[in-house]
């Protein structure tokens, strides 16, 4: 009983990928909070909260944040409209997503990474075995975009897209990007907590212990790997918050960014 009860502990202590999680969801929200808290001071009560004064920092969401002109081949979920989706919309992005080339590079050079590292072990080695890394790694992206793009998105009425600023810099977008990871809009156009795309991942990783081999099935490996997911994702985040920028430095201009129009602009 007292080596079971201790099995049950070290698989739930398990550290690697969680400190990930704890520092992911501890900056992501820390920085929301400064956000809320900065928005709150220079928004006063009255008429003039609804103006944006000449002397206003550049570095708001309000002067900086918008979206694509285009559709991106390579991240559908960058948002091309300032407009809610349907749920029709999120479903076509879940299947876009799905089969975008990021979620099949990540999935193919992860699984080789394991494939070195001999992890998980209960897969082995050879091709076929990279084959069932390829395919759980793939099936978890895709079951997590279904879970959170998709039903959640739909359930909670809140916009899976990413709103790219319009002249990203390095510091200020890897903020935005953290902070988006726990912060998302719904339907109305509002900051809310990222509810569809937390829950989504974690019931992917969930689901995953259902084809995964029984190393990885216990409570501390899902969370493990629950923070992993969630540390791409700030890396994601910034890829496409420089995505619009990249078209529009090599001047293709096909992705650039305007301003969010339901949002009160700087005059220039």
């Amino acid at each position: 009983m007292g080596k079971h009860r201790t099995a049950k502990v070290q698989a739930f202590s398990s550290p690697r990928g969680l400190w990930l999680l704890f520092l992911v969801l501890g900056c992501a929200a820390n920085l929301a909070g400064q956000q809320s808290a900065a928005g709150s001071e220079s928004s006063p009560p009255g008429p003039q909260s609804q103006q944006n004064p000449s002397g206003a920092s550049e570095g708001t969401a309000a002067t900086f944040i918008g979206y694509a002109t285009n559709r991106s081949f390579v991240f559908p979920d960058i948002a091309t409209s300032p407009g809610p989706l349907t749920t029709g919309e999120k479903f076509k992005l879940f299947v876009n997503q799905s089969i975008s080339p990021p979620y099949i590079i990540v999935a193919a050079s992860g699984a080789a990474f394991n494939q070195a590292r001999d992890v998980p072990e209960g897969y082995g080695q050879g091709w076929d075995a990279y084959g069932g890394r390829f395919g759980a790694s793939l099936a978890r992206s895709s079951s997590s975009s279904f879970f959170g793009t998709f039903v959640l998105a739909s359930c909670l009425h809140q916009d899976p897209r990413f709103f790219p600023e319009s002249r990203p810099s390095f510091w200020r977008s890897l903020k935005y990007s953290t902070e988006r990871v726990v912060v998302t809009r719904n339907d109305a156009g509002k900051d809310v907590f990222n509810t569809s795309a937390l829950l989504g991942t974690l019931a992917a990783e969930g689901l995953a212990n259902a084809y995964l081999p029984p190393s990885e099935q216990t409570v501390g490996e899902t969370l493990s790997r629950f923070g992993i997911d969630l540390a791409w994702r700030v890396g994601g985040n910034m890829f496409k918050d420089y995505w619009p920028t990249f078209f529009r430095t090599m001047g293709l201009n096909r992705l650039k960014v305007i301003p969010d129009p339901s949002k009160p602009q700087r005059p220039h």
